[in-house]
């Protein structure tokens, strides 16, 4: 698994929590930066599925 999905992953988890906490709190810049969190988590996540993808590929 390449290290941009793991990271992805925590940088989602890290966005969703911020996102509930600003939400719960009425903070509209917490809940914000936390759905900018989350997007790039995806996107990290994705480049990182990418690389897998191309390495397994590499290997057959």
């Amino acid at each position: 698994m390449d290290k941009d999905r793991v990271e992805g992953s925590a940088n989602q988890a890290k966005g969703a929590i911020k996102q509930a906490a600003g939400k719960a709190t009425g903070d509209a810049k917490l809940k914000a930066e936390g759905a900018a969190d989350k997007a790039a988590g995806k996107m990290q996540n994705a480049v990182g599925g990418a690389k897998d993808a191309v390495r397994d590929t590499l290997k057959h």
